[in-house]
């Protein structure tokens, strides 16, 4: 499969600070590529240097075969950007925000009337077209910000956290559009904090301080970078019980890759958990806590993210 992405030993500084540190990453043609990493890892300067809109300090990067540092103007018709931010404008209607975006991307006569028909089709925004962007939810807002950022077919697009703040069923709805457009060739580049989406990925690259620290399919990562099997219980009294088995492991009485609390629910991994399955109830129940539920199951992609970022 082709690369529409390369970076190599791509590094960015702000004075003294890094915020890219030398990273090596490949993204390719129709697929979607997901970027994960904590808040001030550097995934939005990294999308910035692929864009073109920030000089790397160091490193190359190519983008839809172009290098980007040498002509950046060559790829900007090229790619869609949904910001953080959405980069709407809230005073204007639906209608007037992809009006003024055709007009930005170029967009003339009989193709700039077809293409914001069919962004308003895709988007579900039949009806809505005279309503201010201010006063639509934000689910509504998102998909707007998206039939914005590929009204003039790009094939690329860069997407920077777009369901931040939004509720899960615009959340799944958003996810479902991102595989139309995959349908139709176009490669999606997304930074996520939600790690059911990440599922969603073909492949996926972890950031963290400004270094790539894994990379891979989902399922390859969860294979490859788990360093042991997950125990999953669900104790009644878990914030107690998480504090029980983090001192048993301080003190050396269990030998734990890692404590995590998944809402109600406990995950303890270790190398070997049939080794250290009896060990942890045990410590458990002579706390006076009743383990609950407990089971061997499949590493999620948060537990890999967790275990990736200690």
């Amino acid at each position: 499969m082709q690369n529409i992405v390369e970076a190599r030993k791509l590094v960015k500084r702000f004075g003294n600070f890094t915020a890219v540190a030398g990273i090596d990453f490949d993204v390719q043609s129709g697929e979607i590529f997901g970027f994960l990493g904590p808040n001030g890892s550097g995934k939005t300067t990294t999308i910035r240097m692929m864009l073109g809109l920030l000089p790397p300090t160091e490193g190359t990067i190519r983008t839809l075969g172009v290098d980007v540092k040498r002509r950046p103007d060559l790829i900007r018709p090229r790619v869609g950007y949904m910001s953080q931010k959405f980069s709407l404008y809230n005073d204007l209607t639906v209608i007037e925000n992809l009006r003024f975006f055709g007009r930005a991307y170029g967009l003339r006569n009989l193709a700039f009337t077809e293409r914001i028909e069919e962004a308003i089709k895709m988007a579900g925004l039949a009806g809505k077209e005279d309503a201010r962007t201010r006063d639509l939810a934000g689910g509504w807002r998102q998909r707007l910000a998206l039939a914005a950022a590929i009204l003039h077919r790009p094939e690329l697009v860069f997407l920077d956290e777009p369901t931040a703040g939004v509720d899960p069923v615009s959340r799944r709805a958003f996810w479902d559009l991102l595989y139309e457009f995959v349908a139709e060739g176009i490669t999606v580049f997304v930074t996520t904090h939600y790690m059911d989406e990440a599922e969603h990925c073909h492949r996926l690259a972890l950031i963290q301080r400004g270094e790539i620290i894994a990379t891979g399919s989902p399922r390859e990562m969860k294979m490859k970078m788990m360093k042991g099997q997950v125990l999953e219980l669900s104790p009644d009294d878990p914030a107690r019980a998480i504090a029980i088995l983090r001192e048993a492991q301080d003190r050396g009485r269990l030998q734990l890759g890692d404590i995590s609390m998944y809402g109600s629910l406990l995950h303890a991994v270790a190398p070997d958990m049939d080794r250290y399955e009896s060990h942890i109830l045990q410590e458990l129940v002579e706390a006076g806590i009743d383990p609950g539920n407990v089971e061997v199951i499949e590493p999620s992609l948060e537990d890999v993210f967790i275990a990736c970022m200690q």
